[in-house]
């Protein structure tokens, strides 16, 4: 289950499941809803006629999917950057597959943007072009990367905590360099560097109701718990925005209890009073501001 409901391998009507609810660009292969911090990228075979080639990679962990422009250079605008940005703006990012002889989409999943390329490839009209190449990864990936290893100590290095935020900023945000390493340890990486920051953050207080946390790791760090307030399955994309370091029994209140929405929505707010909005681009800033009316 993730935004809408959608369920991964089912098929729905674009008109009826995606424009009616959500609203969008009625013709785009990516969908950007206006009042909905989601994204609804398409994909099929369709698109191979525009020089389109995606699918996944070799090992199954990535799926590449082209940008959208059908003749030139493509370009970080539109959808493209929409896609490129969603983590920091705080965006779900949902993948279909059109169902050519029906003209429904089978529902991928929920996918994380974890680097961009570029590569040669040709237009509609046939003449070769710089296409721009998003490496998605499934939500999943992330949960299997951080169960693989225990959560990093939150002061390993010595950093202070200004310093803490500098790298889990950078580690938040999609940059257009070449892949070097596995994908699932490059998410790894990018979340333990935004929990280690958050946690940080936090100083052993729990940044929802206030208390001290419950006891300390075998490490002698104050034990709370790393909580997306932006995905209730605690399984999205780190950002240190949209990311709190809570006690365990706010977050099960927040996952369990008959009121944790509005705790949840509560401690947005705690969050962005933390996590000035005028540091997110303009774009994002207004969907937080949207989320948390």
């Amino acid at each position: 289950m993730t935004f809408g409901n959608f369920v991964r391998g089912r098929t729905y009507n674009r008109r009826r499941d995606l424009h009616e609810p959500y609203g969008g660009q009625r013709q785009s292969g990516i969908i950007m809803p206006s009042k909905y911090p989601v994204i609804f990228a398409m994909t099929g075979e369709s698109g191979l006629q525009h020089g389109y080639h995606d699918g996944w990679t070799a090992d199954g962990q990535v799926f590449r999917y082209f940008g959208e422009g059908q003749k030139g250079d493509m370009t970080f605008t539109g959808g493209n950057k929409a896609i490129r940005d969603h983590v920091a703006d705080g965006e779900d990012l949902l993948l279909f597959q059109k169902q050519d002889r029906t003209g429904l989409l089978r529902f991928l999943g929920e996918f994380v943007c974890e680097n961009t390329t570029r590569e040669p490839a040709p237009d509609r009209l046939g003449k070769m072009r710089s296409a721009i190449v998003f490496h998605l990864v499934p939500v999943e990936a992330i949960a299997e990367a951080e169960a693989a290893e225990p959560y990093a100590n939150q002061a390993e290095g010595g950093l202070d905590l200004a310093a803490l935020r500098r790298a889990a900023v950078a580690a938040a945000n999609t940059g257009d360099e070449e892949p070097a390493e596995g994908a699932r340890r490059r998410i790894y990486q990018r979340s333990q560097a935004v929990r280690r920051y958050v946690l940080a953050r936090a100083a052993g207080v729990c940044e929802c109701c206030g208390e001290a946390a419950p006891f300390l790791r075998l490490n002698g760090q104050p034990y709370l718990e790393p909580h997306h307030i932006r995905r209730v399955s605690d399984g999205g994309p780190d950002d240190p925005r949209y990311v709190a370091g809570i006690c365990p029994t706010c977050h099960r209140r927040i996952h369990h209890g008959v009121d944790g929405q509005a705790v949840n929505k509560r401690l947005g707010e705690i969050i962005r009073q933390k996590e000035p909005v005028q540091k997110i681009g303009s774009h994002g800033a207004r969907r937080l501001e949207r989320e948390l009316v």
